[in-house]
């Protein structure tokens, strides 16, 4: 079958693509930014990739297009597409009918840490014995692609609320139809697709009614909002994890680079790795919860996790020139800025103590973009000595919303001016923390040069 898949560059597309391709079918796809690292993995596996939504790609004749919800009404070769009566469906219903079925589905839910829960949940089964599938939207270290069908029962999939397509707008989740579901944590995100919270709990519960009740849904014990969700019925065990004191379920004893894991008040395993952050720790307690269901006995999993490398952009080392070191992190919702500078914080020493932290970010996604969370900034930076915010292309005022850190606080509209503002502060034995969900115009390399020269 010839596959012509449209937003293929995006990380849940480019993954399809690759699965689709090591089944044997012939795939081409195109974007209207062909651009690496998914470029790169897409034509190193023998896939035909175009430019643009031009309407001469009907004649590719494909026996179906797989549309990705980058692509909305107006778009003239979706329209092209309408008109001609072409074949087409979406992405998660491709992959829910030709790779999913008969599979025992492990999806990983919520709005922070599904990429690093997944891969981690993936590398457990992996050490264990299960080879198992997977699609994760990144690239986890230890396999270096972000999917692959696998030859095990198992199938972990990073499980995105965001909706399917521009006909289908339902969470992309409720196509998987999960064995084993886990709900990492719940917040406000996708303001662009969800008005509110409460929009976003009722996707959630959507996602519940399709686990059977063999089935295991994994869910962090300290969230309000999935409290809630479960609450609109549950119909599956539901075994928790960060849990406190003697209520049954996971939980950790110990800092987050070296804890025990205890179930239900009985130690069941150590992990002892590199990776900071409690939200890590956390990670690390859903994965195991999930690999139990599968198989996999918490001992064994947590073993596992002390060989687990992370996923490229997590608060990946990119460089040290002139004793200051330069990270680049996913991070762009402001829960996820916070818990990344914590873990970053509780290596280097306390705020005025240790080392500085320089948080350099882009509001980037639409959530971001459109300002609904822009009051929440100035909490989710207090851990760093200083903030540098490129406000290009925003509807709203930076300087504004960053206004209660005072000179602590740096905004400008350009990548340049952005970088030149760092460069005069940073300082030897700083850290410069890059948190964006985009490529943030290469400015890590731009920092490592000026920090070089200077040097020099």
């Amino acid at each position: 079958m010839h596959l012509h898949i449209l937003g293929i560059c995006g990380t849940f597309m480019g993954g399809l693509a690759v699965l689709a391709r090591e089944a044997g079918h012939r795939v081409t796809g195109c974007d209207a930014g062909v651009y690496p690292p998914m470029s790169d993995q897409l034509r190193a596996q023998g896939i035909e990739l175009i430019e643009g939504w031009g309407v001469d790609q009907l004649a590719l004749e494909p026996d179906l297009f797989v549309v990705g919800n980058v692509v909305s009404r107006g778009n003239p070769l979706i329209e092209a597409i309408l008109d001609a009566g072409a074949p087409y469906t979406s992405g998660p219903q491709w992959l829910a009918e030709h790779v999913l079925q008969g599979r025992h589905v492990l999806a990983v839910a919520g709005t922070h840490g599904k990429t690093t829960t997944t891969s981690m949940l993936a590398w457990i089964l992996e050490a264990c014995g299960k080879a198992p599938g997977f699609l994760v939207g990144g690239v986890p270290q230890n396999f270096g692609i972000s999917a692959r069908i696998g030859e095990g029962k198992a199938f972990v999939i990073e499980a995105d609320e965001y909706d399917t397509a521009f006909f289908d707008k339902r969470s992309k989740f409720v196509h998987y139809r999960p064995r084993t579901a886990v709900l990492n944590n719940l917040e406000h995100d996708h303001a662009d697709i969800f008005p509110d919270l409460a929009a976003i709990e009722t996707q959630f519960h959507h996602l519940l009614r399709t686990v059977p009740a063999s089935g295991r849904v994994v869910v962090n014990a300290r969230e309000d909002a999935l409290t809630r969700v479960l609450g609109r019925g549950c119909w599956s065990e539901i075994t928790r994890f960060g849990v406190r004191g003697d209520t049954p379920g996971f939980r950790a004893r110990g800092e987050p680079h070296a804890f025990d894991v205890l179930k239900s008040g009985v130690k069941v395993g150590r992990v002892e790795w590199p990776l900071l952050g409690e939200h890590n720790q956390l990670n690390a307690l859903a994965a195991i919860a999930a690999a139990e269901h599968a198989g996999v006995a918490p001992a064994e999993a947590t073993a596992a996790l002390a060989s687990f490398a992370n996923v490229k952009r997590r608060l990946e080392l990119r460089g040290e020139a002139a004793g200051v070191k330069v990270y680049d992190d996913f991070a762009h919702h402001p829960t996820a800025i916070r818990t990344t500078i914590d873990g970053l914080r509780r290596k280097v020493g306390p705020l005025g103590e240790g080392p500085r932290i320089l948080a350099i970010f882009e509001p980037r996604s639409n959530t971001m973009k459109l300002g609904s969370m822009k009051a929440q900034l100035p909490w989710a930076l207090e851990e760093a000595e200083l903030a540098f915010c490129h406000s290009g292309g925003l509807g709203w005022n930076a300087a504004e919303a960053l206004a209660p850190m005072g000179q602590r606080a740096v905004v400008a509209d350009t990548i340049d001016a952005l970088v030149a503002r760092v460069l005069k502060a940073a300082q030897p034995g700083d850290h410069l923390l890059c948190m964006s969900n985009g490529g943030f115009g290469g400015i890590h390399g731009k920092l490592l040069d000026g920090l070089a020269r200077r040097a020099q």
